[in-house]
């Protein structure tokens, strides 16, 4: 109560003091003005004797007299100087140029425009204003001036010239000045007395308000204790209050409670606001809301994989994190994404990755004081953070946490529930996009060899061809037949004819890049394109060490025999030799005929040449 009295006391007075100050500026620059005018129109008053005076002594011609005239003017009451001045009209008619010449620059401005000119001098202890009035020639009361002086209507004559001691009048009004502040803080100073006296009770419950908001901000909502003898309307509003406050802790606990089970947390004993602790669960049910509509909208894994590793970055603040997959039945390890510096233990079970706790033992695996809870991860001073996710039966997500410092992950336990929300929402879509790769895989490829089949080559070559256009590449295109495969069938049997192709399946797959394409193009007729090749010579090597690879290769037959087998080759260039990847196959099939023509085993390079030469009927 002390501390806000003492703050309205000191707001009060600062009004009070801005208010004193504003007033008296204003007085102050008023009292200027209007001393300013004052003065302005004595000096006129006094010229105006001075004119006067001067044209009676003229008419009565008596201008002997006119110092002594002006000498009793000037001994007057707050005149320090008063001189005459002449103008050199006047001077030019009547003569004597040395009488009544200009002091200063005042007089001589006065003279040129024929307009009052006044200059204010001020000290600390002495106020006094030099003033100049113009005598021009008129026509006024009954008198004209161009009887004496030849001279045009308008014209200035001369000037009075005056020194004027404003003192008094500028003191009289700074004594009034400094009395109407004085009444204003007197006035302050009473107003604030009688209000603290009258307001004593609110300004007591207004602090204990202001203590009870300040908890509740922090999630505390406190009721106020008040005395029995408050007034009606002092108790009427701390009862109001009161109801406000229990309806708000009751209200928002039990919403945090339900939205904590709605999203798998525990209930939050802390000091944490429950409004805010409520509010930061909606917004990120919201957003959790929007990403699960929007990877339903992803056509690949690898987008839902972007599109969580961004939510990872920009709404959790997370640096250094790796999604890894790893697929039980075939042993293997796939890192979808890798961001910062993550993925310590990747030397250790890349090869095994049965080895990976997390993926071991389905639970989440986090670093610990004084041991290590994983063996694998061999990084001292990072911490960790392992979740594993089932995507499918055989297929596990890693995601793999990094943290630099214990506070980091001290954070990241926090927000671990809202992030396995994100998790959990995308592994759904990323099982549905895996079966539809396998479902896609499996229309695309050729149940012998697993090699890619000619329904794959119609789909892929609609992005293929534009792609290589736009980058301007080549395609070398390898048609290969096996030679007298059908002899293979007929004495070894159909087992050891699909043995003969998975051997020639082999050899192809590691004989080019993993870029190339190699296609069963039907039957023991199969396809490569070279994708990127530099030239037509290139495409040559590859196609004759395939042909030496395959002619070398022993397959075991049965009984310890030993069967070896040639290929015929067709080779065609993309753009080269057609501007359609569908003419270059008919050219590379062309090529082949004639290697088969010309005794088998051979590599043949397309020309145009060879069209004519080939009986189709």
């Amino acid at each position: 109560m002390i501390l806000m009295r003492k703050k309205f006391t000191w707001q009060l007075l600062f009004i009070g003091i801005i208010l004193t100050v504003l007033v008296t500026t204003l007085s102050l620059y008023n009292l200027r003005n209007t001393n300013l005018k004052s003065s302005i129109q004595n000096a006129q008053v006094i010229a105006n004797v001075v004119k006067s005076g001067l044209t009676s002594h003229m008419i009565n011609g008596n201008m002997d007299q006119v110092d002594t005239f002006i000498n009793s003017v000037a001994s007057m009451k707050n005149i320090e100087e008063l001189w005459l001045i002449r103008s050199d009209l006047v001077k030019a008619q009547f003569g004597k140029e040395n009488l009544r010449n200009p002091k200063d620059e005042i007089d001589l401005e006065v003279l040129k425009t024929g307009q009052i000119k006044y200059q204010l001098n001020e000290s600390f202890t002495k106020t006094t204003m030099r003033v100049t009035v113009p005598y021009n020639s008129i026509l006024e009361n009954g008198i004209d001036c161009n009887k004496c002086h030849k001279v045009n209507y308008g014209d200035t004559l001369g000037a009075v010239s005056l020194k004027l001691d404003i003192s008094d009048i500028k003191q009289v009004g700074l004594e009034i000045t400094y009395l109407i502040p004085l009444m204003i803080l007197l006035s302050i100073l009473l107003i604030l007395f009688l209000a603290r006296r009258v307001n004593e009770h609110y300004v007591a419950v207004l602090e204990k308000l202001a203590r009870s908001i300040k908890l509740a901000i922090s999630g505390r909502f406190k009721e106020i204790v008040y005395e029995a003898n408050k007034s009606n309307e002092i108790v009427t509003l701390i009862d109001d209050y009161n109801l406000l406050m229990s309806t708000f802790r009751d209200t928002s606990v039990d919403i945090e409670r339900r939205l904590q089970g709605f999203i798998g947390q525990e209930a939050n004993s802390s000091q944490i606001n429950p409004l805010e602790k409520s509010k930061d669960i909606i917004k990120n049910l919201s957003n959790l809301y929007q990403f699960k509509k929007e990877i339903e909208l992803d056509n690949t894994k690898i987008e839902i994989y972007n599109r969580l590793s961004e939510v990872f970055q920009n709404q959790f603040k997370i640096k250094h994190f790796t999604l890894i997959e790893i697929d039980n039945i075939k042993s293997k390890l796939t890192v979808v994404k890798s961001v910062g510096n993550s993925f310590y233990c990747k030397d250790n079970i890349s090869d095994e990755p049965e080895f990976c706790r997390c993926a071991r033992t389905k639970n989440d695996v986090i670093s610990v004081d004084f041991h290590h809870s994983c063996p694998y991860f061999e990084k001292e001073n990072k911490f960790h953070y392992c979740l594993n996710v089932e995507i499918s039966k055989n297929i596990y997500l890693i995601i793999n946490f990094v943290c630099e410092t214990k506070n980091e992950l001290e954070e990241l336990k926090d927000k671990i529930s809202f992030v396995k929300s994100y998790i959990n929402e995308a592994a759904p879509s990323i099982e549905v996009k895996i079966l539809m790769n396998a479902l896609q895989e499996s229309a695309f490829q050729d149940g012998l060899t697993g090699l890619y089949n000619r329904k794959f080559l119609e789909e892929h070559s609609k992005k293929l061809v534009p792609q290589i256009k736009r980058e301007n590449l080549n395609i070398g295109v390898l048609l290969l037949d096996m030679d007298h495969f059908k002899a293979v069938n007929d004495e070894y049997g159909h087992d050891i004819g699909d043995k003969v192709l998975k051997e020639l399946a082999r050899i192809l797959n590691e004989t080019v890049r993993e870029s190339d394409l190699i296609i069963r193009y039907g039957g023991e007729e199969f396809m490569v394109l070279l994708v990127g090749v530099n030239s037509d010579s290139d495409a040559l090597n590859v196609a004759n060490k395939i042909r030496e690879n395959v002619r070398e290769n022993e397959i075991d037959v049965y009984a310890g025999n030993k069967l070896k087998k040639t290929v015929s080759i067709g080779l065609s260039m993309f753009p080269q030799d057609s501007k359609t990847l569908d003419g270059v196959i008919k050219n590379a099939d062309i090529a082949l005929y004639e290697a088969k023509n010309s005794g088998r085993d051979k590599v043949v390079r397309f020309h145009e040449s060879q069209v004519s030469s080939i009986d189709l009927f």
